[in-house]
Parts: C-alpha cells; structure tokens; sequence
C-alpha cells in the first residue's frame, strides 16, 4: 500500500464543481487584485476565529515580517524566539533589523519553553514571538504575564495553528488573537491551505489593522500616496476564493484529522522507543502535523520509505545551527532539547482524506521496524 505524506488531489476531487465555480468567477469577473473575494474571505476568518480585524497578505512568512516592523521590532531590538521552529520565524526578525534570540523548547509539546524564554531577556528586548507548533498553542498565559512584565510586544506565529484554541483569562480563545498581532498562514499543506501561497494578519487592535491593511499596498491609504515605506504584499483573488471553499468544510477537516490521531495514538501506544505528543490540558488541538519522537529517527524514515510511506522530518537542523545565523555565535550543545528533537522528530502521513486502512498500514509498518 502507497501512502502518500500529503495529498491535494483527493480534496479537490470530493469538491472540484465547488473550487471549479469559485475559480471560474474569479476569471470572469476580471478583479484578480484584491478582489471581493478577499475581503469575502477575511470577514469569513474573523466570524470564525473571533478576530475584530484581518487582513490577507501573500504568504505566512510576509505577514510576519510586516508585522514585525509594524511593532517597531527592528532596529537591533532583542526579540525572542523559538530555535526549533520553520525558519520565517526568525527571518523575519532578521529582515526588520532586529537581533533574534533564541530559547529552548518543551521536549513533550515542540513548543517555546517559556522560563527558558525569561531567562533570556535582557534591557534590549522589544519583543516576543511564541510559535503554536505541529497540535496546540504555546503557553500563552505565561507568555502574556511575561510580555507584561517586561513590557515586550506579543507576535504570534500562528501559521500552523488555524482553528487551534487555548483557555486565556476564562476564555477559550483562537490562536492568534491574544498577543498584539496573530498571523497564519495558508500554503497548501496547512489545515486551511490554498493552492498556492497566502497569509493574513488577525488583530483585535484598529490601529495595527489599518496600518496592516496600509503596509501590503506600499503604505499606501489612498492610491499613490503613501504614509509608510510598506510592501507589495496582497492575497491573491484566487487563492481566496479556494480558501472560501474550504473554510466552508474546515470544521469536517478538523474533525478527520482529529479521528486519524486518535488512531495513531491508540496504535503507536506504549511502543518501544516511539514517543506520542503531549496535548496540555488547557488546549484544544488541531492536528496539522502528528509528530512522534523515534529514537531511532533515521532508520524508522528509511524503513517507511521503502513501503511507500511518505513521511518529513520536522526540523533536521535547529535555526542556532543554520550557516546563516553563525554571526550570533551558537554552538552544539546550546539547545539541548532543540537538538535532541531534531534528531528525533519524525511527522507521519496527516491529512483529511487519509483512510483508516491507510494509518493503519503505517502503524503496523512501524511496529514491524520497532520488532525486527
């Protein structure tokens, strides 16, 4: 049996006359540039997440990066994020003129361990960037009294984590919209995915969303005049009408995901050397990628490979290790549990179509690795 890591086609098949009508108006309508279906879309995220304000933007790694400078993190200021997490997180740190400083990860969730976090800052910290990874949100309640203490800006990386919630002051609320600006993003692999890329920046703040709105046309309020130096930054028209369709079905998404990881818990569990991810209590999950540890990482991925199973390793190099961040002067051994992760850190097949038959057929193949 073939099982395939991701696979777009399958979705498309059980709603092609949906995406087929929904591209068709796009083109016959002519507005390919921020078209109705752009702002269609983004009032359809905040009914859905509980965000006052949204805006597309053209991917996950823009919307970060104009955020960033929006929050003035720029300017050799210290912002603090996550060492295991896609690089966008700290690249946009980086792009705005800011100093990236890493901390450490919780080994049992893959998010950014926040005391490690604290320990951290120093009288040059401006910012913090709380990653929500792979299942669940970051500790945001000790994030928020953290940023509160030190008076730091909140940027959260939500690009994995639509319709991901987290308990905040009594509430069960959204990812990204507790810190000052929430971002995610839509490329195809994502659990609200397009066809190509796309972004959004969410706020609760009207301030932040007009100058949002401003900095993806060239800081422009009205055409050609320009209040900020911004960028050319826009969800493309069609990409939003895909994602109109999909958001329609997201909660019937969510919810195969959900039944695929109940079933590689209740099949992986107490497995040797197979470690499952810790859900907190305070979270509710949403399966974008189900990752396990296996202590014998590389072999396991070979072994899968060689039954046509697709998997992906999430992430092979920790960012402190990356050639391009050498000038910050890390070592091996800085982020202990980063590196550890890195070595031990393998996502299987996760995505709404998969079949029981198919987590299965991956569950059983790695019991026979684990056996041999």
């Amino acid at each position: 049996m073939k099982v395939p890591f991701y696979d777009a086609t399958r979705e498309y098949s059980l709603y092609k006359s949906e995406f087929d009508k929904a591209i068709a108006n796009v083109i016959t309508s002519g507005a390919f540039i921020l078209g109705k279906q752009v702002h269609d879309f983004e009032e359809a995220v905040c009914r859905y997440t509980g965000a006052k304000y949204a805006v597309g933007v053209a991917n996950g790694s823009d919307a970060l990066v104009i955020a960033c400078d929006i929050l003035d993190l720029k300017q050799d200021a210290e912002i603090i994020t996550p060492v295991f997490t896609f690089f966008a997180s700290t690249s946009c740190i980086v792009r705005t003129g800011g100093k990236p400083v890493f901390c450490d990860v919780e080994e049992d969730t893959f998010n950014m361990d926040i005391k490690d976090a604290e320990s951290r800052i120093t009288g040059k910290t401006k910012g913090i960037i709380p990653v929500h990874l792979f299942l669940q949100t970051a500790e945001m309640t000790a994030c928020m009294e953290l940023a509160k203490k030190h008076s730091l800006a909140v940027l959260e990386d939500a690009a994995e984590a639509f319709g991901m919630r987290t308990m905040f002051n009594g509430e069960c609320v959204h990812a990204g919209l507790i810190g000052d600006f929430g971002i995610f993003s839509f490329f195809p692999t994502k659990t609200l995915g397009g066809y190509g890329d796309g972004g959004m920046i969410v706020t609760n703040s009207e301030e932040l969303y007009q100058k949002a709105k401003s900095y993806r046309v060239h800081g422009t309020t009205k055409k050609y005049y320009h209040d900020y130096v911004g960028y050319n930054s826009r969800l493309d028209t069609l990409q939003a009408a895909i994602l109109n369709v999909k958001l329609t079905h997201i909660d019937n998404a969510i919810q195969k995901r959900a039944r695929h990881a109940a079933q590689y818990r209740q099949m992986l569990e107490d497995i040797p050397g197979i470690k499952l991810p810790l859900i907190k209590a305070e979270n509710k999950e949403v399966n974008y990628v189900f990752c396990i540890q296996a202590e014998k990482r590389d072999e396991l991925q070979e072994y899968l490979k060689s039954k046509e199973i697709g998997t992906s390793v999430y992430y092979p190099v920790p960012l402190h290790l990356q050639k391009c961040f050498e000038y910050l002067g890390h070592k091996k051994g800085d982020f202990p549990i980063a590196e550890k992760l890195c070595k031990t850190a393998l996502a299987l097949p996760m995505f709404p179509e998969l079949t029981e038959n198919e987590v299965s057929f991956v569950c059983e193949s790695i019991k026979e690795f684990v056996i041999k």
